[in-house]
């Protein structure tokens, strides 16, 4: 099942933080962009987050899955969760790297 468009909209509703915030469709899921940093992976309707060792304590209880065959074990960030969100996405994004341009 892919992710529909409406939830991605929602997804970045529920983002309060000041960053920039952008999606991309990839292979029927999306990306999702903040400043400019690829930070929340939407697929089948389920927002994933890299694991990263400066969200371990705060996502600690969170469900991880995987969000395609092939990917790397993600938490599972329960978005409706405006506290949590709020929380981490600023530890996510001054922890990711900018992409490179190819």
């Amino acid at each position: 099942m892919a992710t529909s468009k409406e939830y991605v909209e929602f997804v970045c509703a529920q983002i309060d933080a000041p960053f920039a915030i952008c999606c991309r469709k990839m292979f029927g899921e999306y990306m999702i962009y903040l400043d400019g940093k690829p930070a929340l992976l939407v697929c089948d309707n389920c927002v994933y987050v890299k694991k990263l060792p400066v969200l371990a304590e705060w996502m600690k209880e969170a469900e991880c899955g995987f969000p395609y065959q092939g990917a790397k074990e993600h938490y599972i960030l329960d978005i409706e969760n405006r506290e949590l969100t709020d929380r981490i996405l600023p530890f996510l994004v001054a922890a990711l790297p900018i992409p490179k341009k190819k």
